[in-house]
């Protein structure tokens, strides 16, 4: 596997949790960073998708958030407003 090095510079109690959350999950410092910026990619991504389909589409309501939350497990009917 090929990788792409290059060095960061973080605030110190930026790097001491990084480092404590890297340990609590039993992965390396390097591993634990790459997943980080993995997660935030793919978070820019989905906001731009979400962008151009409300430019599309048109705002999404609450009612269609409340849907997607019940589908997706994140509450249960009982639990909508």
């Amino acid at each position: 596997m090929t990788v792409d090095k290059m060095s960061i510079s973080l605030r110190p109690e930026i790097g001491e949790a990084a480092r404590a959350a890297a340990d609590r999950a039993g992965e390396g410092l390097s591993a634990w960073v790459a997943e980080a910026v993995a997660a935030r990619l793919r978070a820019e991504a989905l906001d731009a998708f979400l962008d151009e389909w409300q430019d599309t589409h048109g705002r999404i309501t609450p009612e269609e958030i409340t849907r997607a939350e019940i589908e997706l497990g994140y509450r249960t009917a009982d639990q909508a407003p």
